[in-house]
């Protein structure tokens, strides 16, 4: 399923289209918002998004072998709710 798909569905629920497309884009861009400011986002009986730092390390190019430097980075998890398990 992908984002159009989302929009899809919602219309059958609102009344047009574009309705559903911004209540989608808004729902995505405030999840987006909070996960930029390090909050974790809780959505009941879906799951849990949270953001993860990575520090620094040092890696290996597969292809030659040669160490390379990999930088700090941050990176979006999602646990998934037990009801969503099952």
């Amino acid at each position: 399923m992908n984002r159009l798909d989302i929009i899809k569905s919602v219309a059958k629920v609102l009344t047009t289209k574009g309705e559903a497309a911004l209540a989608v884009e808004t729902t995505f861009e405030s999840l987006r918002g909070a996960l930029n400011r390090g909050e974790k986002v809780v959505i009941s009986n879906f799951g849990t998004f949270r953001v993860k730092s990575r520090q620094p390390r040092t890696g290996r190019n597969p292809k030659t072998g040669a160490q390379v430097s990999v930088p700090a980075r941050r990176g979006v998890r999602f646990k998934a709710s037990k009801n969503l398990l099952d």
